[in-house]
């Protein structure tokens, strides 16, 4: 029975461990799979959950006898701090490499970042600056408010801090942050924080339903021509924003430079550096960012005892957002006169572009005479800049308290 199980060692193991892990093991192998099919469904974002399923499924079935008294994988140690150890790992660990020298340090963050600056017209925001920024500001609320409560859940300060940037729904800030300010939680915050973003796209929609009647849903917005905003207006926004931002926050300088250099790439037309940023660098960090994350999700890291309140803590950052976003909908719905459609709101959560095709997917349910999306991608881009705010200010302040 012992060679037997020595032979194969993925099903060995299972016996040799601790039941409670074992019993982890196999339940994260069944969410692997389907992680993998609501993505293939598109339930669930799929350039996210596909690789992450893939990731999940196969390190928590490759466990193997390391030594005669150690279990482990040769996937990564995302835990390991030594240098000797790390030095030796990265001969051992395949994925171990990228984890050190592009996930850990936030390399893959700012990856994303400059490829979503290059799929986003920050001409969106020029045109309606403050409509934009003011349901930002209010889609902020989940940010803001979940920090108290996970302090109060005994959280340090630092950890507080990073899991209430889940509220953002901005995945690389989330990551930026808690490298900052919890590195000894960064592996299950992240964990939790991309878990729920991947949410934000089948569970908003029915908060948007539940807060907003139908009538105003499929209100239409009765616009004034505005005239187009220019590529070279636009460059100028990324520059004095970049110098701004960077002045006031040096600490999420990265993400600023990262962010406003990709749209000052796609505003210059230098099409074969944008081509780059969002074919290659764009999808390339987001497969390794799901296909890491879904590695790190293994048995004996997720058993971690602080992860529950963990999800808890990020369910309620992300529903406090949705319902502050949506508060500022309707508070630009009456400064307006009632010309405005406060489902706009939900695109303050800066998931960008998928809160903005929420927004315009839930006014087609109702009609499809009503083009919401420029509002909408104005308040998607504003979401962006407000939460690297937040997080410049708590990665600045929070060590100081």
């Amino acid at each position: 029975m012992i060679k037997l199980l020595n032979l194969f060692q993925g099903v060995g193991t299972l016996f040799v461990q601790d039941p409670k892990i074992a019993i982890a093991r196999i339940v994260l192998i069944l969410l692997g799979i389907l992680m993998v099919y609501l993505g293939k469904k598109e339930i669930l974002e799929p350039l996210i959950m596909i690789p992450m399923g893939f990731g999940m499924a196969a390190v928590n079935s490759g466990v193997l006898f390391l030594s005669a008294t150690q279990i482990g994988t040769i996937f990564m140690d995302p835990l390991v701090t030594n240098t000797d150890e790390i030095m030796n790992i990265l001969q051992i660990d395949w994925l171990q490499p990228i984890y050190t020298f592009a996930f850990s340090n936030g390399l893959i963050a700012c990856l994303v970042f400059m490829g979503i600056g290059v799929i986003s017209d920050v001409g969106s925001v020029l045109k309606y600056p403050f409509t934009g920024m003011l349901i930002a500001m209010f889609a902020e609320l989940g940010t803001v408010a979940t920090f108290p409560i996970a302090h109060a859940m005994g959280l340090s300060y630092g950890e507080a801090a990073a899991v209430s940037l889940i509220g953002g729904a901005d995945g690389p800030m989330v990551l930026f942050a808690s490298l900052s300010l919890a590195k000894d939680l960064f592996v299950p915050i992240t964990i939790v924080a991309y878990l729920y973003l991947s949410l934000t796209y089948g569970g908003y929609p029915f908060l948007v339903r539940l807060l907003i009647p139908k009538d105003l849903r499929g209100k239409a917005v009765k616009t004034t021509n505005k005239r187009n905003i220019s590529s070279g207006e636009k460059l100028a926004f990324d520059i004095i924003a970049c110098i701004v931002l960077c002045l006031l926050f040096p600490s999420a300088s990265p993400l600023f430079l990262s962010f406003f250099l990709g749209n000052a790439i796609r505003e210059s037309g230098m099409t074969r550096y944008a081509k780059l940023l969002e074919d290659v660098f764009l999808y390339s960090a987001t497969f390794l960012l799901g296909l890491m994350l879904g590695v790190l999700c293994e048995a004996s890291t997720i058993l971690n005892p602080k992860i529950l309140p963990l999800l808890l803590l990020g369910i309620i950052a992300l529903l406090l957002s949705g319902i502050g976003g949506i508060l500022g909908g309707y508070i630009v719905y009456l400064i307006n006169g009632k010309n405005f459609n406060p489902v706009i709101g939900i695109s303050g959560v800066s998931c960008v572009p998928t809160t903005a095709k929420v927004a315009q997917k839930e006014v087609n349910r109702v009609t499809r005479y009503s083009f919401i999306l420029e509002y909408a991608m104005s308040a998607n881009i504003c979401g962006v800049i407000t939460t690297a705010i937040l997080t410049g200010i708590y990665v600045t302040f929070i060590p100081l308290m």
